[in-house]
């Protein structure tokens, strides 16, 4: 046929093809409106702009399938551990008095009672003056004691006045003793919000009673592909067909990045069939990730979808990147919508530097840290002469700068110390320490999570956990190392840590804590709080007494036994003080915590002691108080203007704090509030 033969234009035919012309056109126009390309930087800083991407709402999980996921809110202690005063190795409960000056040449003879106290055997015999418990490495302590002796130092004989064993080796108080608490204190604010959960913490919760903990919810992460040439990986590839692949990574990444992946059927490149799938996705997922389709393309039809979501739409479409410029990245209301370039490359290039951000915030999430760093050692570190030691450290800023090493302090019957360190350093075998200042290679625990901004040592208190978890829930994460209040003190005036809390006494002038400030430092008011005598009620050597008569009948009583405090810590001077140079009964059992003469007290391994009142209440103890102290906290002058330190100092001025410390029975101070 000819052209002259053909029939002549019809109309109709003409203007259905001129509409469809303007159609292409009029989406072409629309496209290259948003086609810009930007920065990765300033693409990454237009989307998250428009993002709101806080960890989302609580579930509650068990704790076998906490693993991976996030703490939603504070996780307390639920008991103490240990739960009472154990032996730390094989041997005999004994009083340290009864050992003094043992040797080889001239061993101690001690009475041996009729119990050997194994794992899981309450002791129901009075370890009295001249006598000694066999015991096992776990092994609860009986009333009396307070230290072991190791096997391999006592020889053992059968008398005619019964078994006796030979002591050759002198103790002090606490040798080989795990205090109750000692690890966990029973309320103890175990983890904040927004840690993430390994076998570690998991280890940690178990021991303290936990059997399940509120996590954040894990993101749906919602995976459209898109294009007609893919086909599910194990079908037959037609011609032009290529296998899905992307859909299978990016579910695995977004496992890898705390997300749960819902996959969907591949979507042909069709605009009603996608939009229709998108909407569904924006309406059930927490975030929506497609992959191909946002080039230029006759058969690229995602990028056009996009235009119809609701506000703010689209916002970027082309990155300056290579691979990835194809990307394209929208908002749809409130969910995040990414459509990720076709090629897998490209899709896990852009996904990893765009999506894994966005969706790791959803999640509670932080950014991966390094694995080793170089760390100046804060403190010396002893070691036991011919064995490899790894120390567990905290790391935070030095004062020279760099980063400081503080080692845990907490022995092998742990659960916490692995889940709090940062990292390890390494002893060798024929070392037999540390020195403070030595350089160390620190190799990282838990890289992903960043170190806390905020460096806190000194004397721990429930009204400091309560102030810092009102920190933590503005994004400042702190680290508190238990040190006591002349530890924390003197690690102030190195200019070691950011905030040394302290309730140290002078007995000169009866004052807290402002006779212990030398230049450099700042004293910030912080709350008082009441010590007083803790009891079991019902103990008639205790009822209608106050405070200062409690302490003096005790001291005088022999068969009352006190629970005492470890040397430094505030309740130690106080207690010494009223105790006037006297030495009661169990004097020289020195735990290092309120709640482990409040666990003492309460399992009657101890008639008595002081410890604040918020922690009788907890244990269901008598109280007596004996007077107001003031916790306050020294703050070196040269970190004084850090971000982390007046973001704390702004929190404890708050209202919100305040009411915190009121509830659990502190009384906030202010300057000039000395009482």
């Amino acid at each position: 046929m000819s052209i002259a033969d053909e029939p002549p234009p019809d109309p109709a035919m003409n203007a259905l093809a001129d509409a469809a012309l303007s159609a292409r056109i009029r989406r072409a126009a629309r496209q290259e409106q948003f086609l810009t390309v930007l920065s990765a930087e300033d693409a990454a800083a237009r989307w998250r702009a428009a993002l709101d991407p806080r960890p989302l709402g609580a579930e509650i999980v068990s704790l076998a399938a906490a693993h991976g996921r996030v703490t939603a809110g504070s996780v307390f202690a639920a008991c103490d551990a240990p739960p009472f005063d154990r032996a730390s190795m094989d041997g005999f409960a004994v009083r340290a008095d009864d050992t003094s000056g043992a040797d080889d040449a001239s061993p101690r003879r001690l009475r041996l009672n009729a119990e050997v106290l194994a794992c899981g055997v309450a002791p129901g015999i009075e370890l009295r003056p001249g006598s000694a418990t066999a015991i096992s490495t776990g092994g609860m302590l009986p009333r009396g004691a307070d230290a072991v002796v190791a096997i391999e130092h006592t020889d053992f004989a059968d008398t005619a006045d019964g078994l006796v064993i030979s002591v050759r080796r002198a103790v002090m108080p606490g040798a080989a003793v795990g205090f109750a608490g000692s690890d966990i204190s029973r309320g103890e604010l175990l983890l904040h919000s927004g840690i993430p959960i390994t076998s570690r913490e998991i280890g940690m919760l178990a021991a303290a009673g936990l059997s399940q903990v509120s996590v954040v919810r894990r993101p749906r992460v919602a995976i459209l592909s898109t294009g007609d040439e893919l086909v599910p990986p194990g079908r037959l590839l037609p011609p032009g067909g290529i296998y899905d692949s992307n859909a299978a990574i990016l579910a695995a990444a977004v496992v890898e990045h705390g997300g749960e992946p819902v996959l969907g059927e591949i979507l042909p490149d069709d605009e009603a069939v996608l939009w229709a799938a998108l909407r569904r996705a924006v309406e059930t997922a927490d975030l929506v990730v497609m992959s191909g389709g946002t080039s230029k393309g006759a058969g690229d039809v995602s990028h056009r979808v996009l235009a119809r979501l609701e506000p703010p739409g689209v916002l970027v479409h082309g990155v300056a990147l290579k691979p990835g410029k194809p990307l394209c990245l929208a908002v749809s209301g409130k969910t995040p919508v990414a459509i990720l370039p076709g090629f897998p490359t490209s899709a896990v290039f852009t996904f990893t530097h765009f999506v894994a951000p966005v969706l790791r915030a959803l999640a509670g999430l932080t950014r991966a840290a390094e694995t080793e760093v170089d760390a100046t050692l804060a403190v010396r570190t002893p070691s036991e002469l011919g064995r490899t030691e790894y120390v567990m450290v905290s790391l935070a800023e030095a004062p020279q700068g760099g980063l400081a090493a503080w080692p845990l302090g907490k022995g092998s019957g742990s659960v916490t110390a692995f889940s709090q360190a940062d990292g390890f350093f390494e002893i060798a075998a024929l070392d037999q320490g540390a020195d403070a200042g030595s350089r160390q290679r620190v190799r990282r625990i838990g890289a992903a999570a960043p170190l806390p901004e905020l460096h806190v040592v000194g004397s721990q208190d429930i009204g400091l956990d309560a102030v810092l978890e009102l920190l933590a829930a503005e994004g400042v994460r702190a680290r508190t190392l238990a040190a006591g209040s002349l530890g924390g003190l003197a690690a102030a005036r190195r200019g070691a840590c950011d905030i040394a809390p302290a309730h140290l006494l002078d007995p000169k002038t009866g004052t807290y804590n402002t006779p212990f400030l030398t230049p450099g430092l700042r004293l910030v008011p912080g709350w008082r709080r009441v010590q007083g005598v803790v009891f079991r009620p019902g103990d008639p050597r205790f009822e209608g007494l106050d405070g200062a008569q409690a302490v003096r009948r005790a001291a005088a009583d022999a068969t009352c036994l006190l629970v005492n405090r470890n040397a430094g810590s505030g309740t130690r001077i106080l207690l010494d003080q009223l105790l006037d140079g006297a030495r009661p009964s169990g004097y020289p059992n020195q735990p290092k915590s309120h709640n482990a003469v409040a666990a003492a007290v309460a399992q009657g391994r101890a008639d008595w002691g002081v410890a604040i009142e918020p922690v009788a209440a907890l244990y269901g103890l008598g109280f007596l108080p004996l007077r107001p102290e003031f916790y306050d906290l020294f703050v070196p002058e040269t970190r004084l203007e850090r971000p982390a330190v007046q973001a704390f100092l702004r929190i404890l001025a708050s209202d919100a704090a305040k009411s915190k410390l009121r509830e659990l029975g502190m009384t906030p101070t202010a300057a000039g509030d000395r009482g």
